[in-house]
């Protein structure tokens, strides 16, 4: 009974994904705002696989998210002018990214894994805010702009039409999202959530944690790395503040608002972080301070997030 309805959430969830675009309006929503969802929803269940199904924290997944923005960007702006080449690169460039930075931190734990993760997204945020000559420094990367997908009998503008840009961004996350569940059902993943629920007993058993952990670190980055290049492609635009550590703050939000450990949690805390901030920073300058407030009363009251409290409803 419970895999039934779960698979009739699912269904009805993909249902409202796919025809957003023509009931958003109905309620004051735009196509831009749906996408934005998707984008921010996929950066989320990145931090997720990570900390809700590995149980490691970290802080600095925006470092991927903006390796991959910039990679994207860039890739159009200086190599060609491509927007699946730039997509491709951009990954590529986070996930060679996370592969060094895991290597060198996969022996911390906790608060200290945490904070060096935030540390290595510093990094690239002086980097690419001193790199004036390279990355358009504070100004940010501009000059550049997603172009139509050539699919050699047709092309589908993704430049002017906000709806196929929509689809093309669901199609992206459909795809992570079907790779992250492959990945959390094989052996691999219960090795993953093995660790999670007792680290020492996992090492007794065998288990090499440390490389398992560097692979969820890896897997996890290039899922982020996907969603900073769907996010540069979103405004044609990139700059330093994708690395800043507030933006990997307000994925582990969404991840904790949605439901942490539950699947599709961080793309419900996605959605309600997106629309909450779209509509209260348009009534007030101290949205950063509302919103705050709500992630504190929602931790507080919901600790097991908005999709938690649907599931005790229910008797999941």
């Amino acid at each position: 009974m419970k895999n039934l309805e779960g698979r009739i959430g699912t269904i009805i969830l993909w249902l409202l994904l796919l025809t957003a675009p023509y009931w958003m309006p109905l309620f004051g929503g735009y196509t831009g705002l749906g996408t934005r969802v998707l984008v921010l929803a996929l950066a989320a269940m990145s931090v997720n696989f990570l900390l809700g199904f590995t149980g490691v924290l970290s802080f600095g997944h925006a470092a991927f998210f903006g390796l991959g923005a910039y990679g994207a960007g860039m890739t159009i702006k200086y190599i060609y002018a491509s927007t699946m080449l730039g997509l491709a690169i951009g990954v590529l460039v986070g996930i060679l990214g996370a592969m060094i930075i895991g290597a060198m931190i996969v022996r911390l734990r906790g608060v200290y894994f945490a904070m060096v993760t935030i540390a290595f997204g510093q990094v690239f945020y002086f980097v690419a805010f001193r790199w004036s000559s390279l990355t358009g420094g504070d100004d940010g990367l501009t000059g550049w702009k997603r172009v139509p997908l050539d699919l050699g009998v047709t092309q589908i503008d993704i430049l002017h039409n906000d709806i196929a840009f929509y689809y093309l961004v669901l199609v992206c996350v459909a795809v992570c999202s079907a790779a992250m569940a492959l990945l959390l059902r094989s052996p691999f993943g219960r090795t993953l959530l093995a660790i999670r629920e007792n680290e020492r007993r996992a090492r007794f058993l065998g288990i090499p944690v440390d490389k398992h952990i560097w692979m969820s670190f890896v897997c996890s980055a290039a899922f982020c790395s996907v969603a900073g290049a769907l996010y540069a492609y979103l405004d044609n635009f990139v700059d330093p503040r994708a690395f800043r550590w507030e933006q990997s703050g307000d994925f582990v939000i969404m991840a904790v608002l949605g439901g942490m450990r539950s699947f599709w949690g961080p793309l419900i805390g996605a959605a309600v972080f997106v629309v909450l901030q779209d509509k209260i920073s348009s009534v007030t300058d101290y949205w950063m301070s509302i919103l705050g407030l709500l992630f504190v009363l929602a931790v507080v009251f919901f600790p097991r997030g908005v999709l938690g409290v649907v599931k005790r409803k229910q008797g999941l």
